[in-house]
């Protein structure tokens, strides 16, 4: 089916829209749009309005969520938007619901050389493979596209709510003081732009200063500009992401490479380079090989996602 396809990204704090188009080695995207999330009461809306400003008309659409897809419908994890498949037939659409991160893998594998920051590892993309997908924003998501012999199949997961597993004594502390406030400390609890914050803060009480602001964008300017104490607060979310996504490696046997998308990591792109990452990804005891061969890289491009949805829309695979 090649008429043009509805596609959208929909996270907690932004909306995008684009008409995909099928192409070949990749779906094309036109029209892309961003809408802030606040600016509109349902999901219906957002896209009723983004439909109005272009002259293509898709039957179909496939919008990548942020957060578990059931029975077709979703309540977004980080929003107040609740929306089903059966709704976007008010838009004279047939749609289909699929989680934001299980979009990003559906795109990891037609991403090219200018669409990836490499992390560390091999410098050549295996062509075959598990791959992981993994990245901090709003939250924390997690997918993986599974490769064999049968084909390809892109699992949607909630792997950004699996417990933090500190790896010193400092990450022990920080657990326990969010812990006091949580009860259970998930990954998304420090690895996205809350996280952030909640690991300045942390930091602070530790060292007896007082938290000096609850903006992440602040953290991670102050942090760029070489400031401490922000810079050790950003170098020890850095550290913490590289042991996560040697965790979520291991479990899911991701030999095919680990793409860390996501808002935050391609701002941070030169700071992830001198960071802990790497180490951390890397030191998992007697599998330390193991994860050497493990490529890493950011994904950069702006609308991954996007080509995601695009990719499962036309169902190449």
């Amino acid at each position: 089916m090649n008429r043009p396809v509805l596609v959208g990204d929909i996270g907690g704090t932004n909306a995008r829209f684009a008409v995909a188009l099928a192409d070949a080695p990749a779906p094309r995207l036109e029209a892309v749009e961003a809408f802030r999330a606040d600016r509109y009461p349902t999901l219906i809306e957002a896209a009723a309005d983004y439909l109005g400003r272009t002259d293509i008309r898709p039957r179909r659409a496939i919008l990548a969520v942020a957060g578990p897809v059931v029975d077709g419908a979703i309540e977004l994890t980080n929003s107040p938007w609740r929306v089903a498949e059966a709704d976007l037939r008010d838009l004279g659409l047939e749609g289909r619901l699929i989680n934001d991160f299980e979009a990003q893998a559906w795109a990891a594998p037609a991403l090219g050389r200018g669409d990836l920051h490499h992390l560390g590892g091999p410098t050549e993309p295996p062509t075959a493979g598990t791959l992981a997908v993994l990245g901090p924003g709003t939250g924390f998501g997690v997918s993986a596209l599974a490769r064999g012999p049968a084909g390809q199949v892109a699992l949607a997961t909630e792997g950004g709510h699996a417990a933090f597993a500190p790896g010193d004594e400092t990450e022990l502390e920080i657990s326990r003081i969010l812990g006091r406030r949580y009860g259970r400390v998930s990954l998304e609890r420090l690895l996205s732009g809350s996280g952030l914050v909640n690991i300045h803060r942390a930091l602070a009480e530790m060292s007896g200063r007082f938290p000096a602001t609850d903006d992440p964008a602040e953290i991670t300017a102050r942090a760029l500009a070489g400031e401490d104490p922000w810079r050790g607060d950003l170098a020890r979310f850095c550290a913490i992401l590289g042991a996560a996504a040697g965790d979520i490696a291991l479990t899911l046997g991701a030999r095919g490479g680990v793409y860390i998308a996501g808002g935050i990591a391609p701002r941070i792109l030169q700071f992830l380079d001198a960071s802990p990452f790497r180490e951390r990804f890397e030191a998992k005891g007697r599998f330390v090989d193991y994860m050497r061969a493990i490529p890493t890289w950011v994904v950069t491009h702006p609308h991954a996602a996007l080509l995601g949805a695009a990719r499962r829309g036309f169902a190449v695979a």
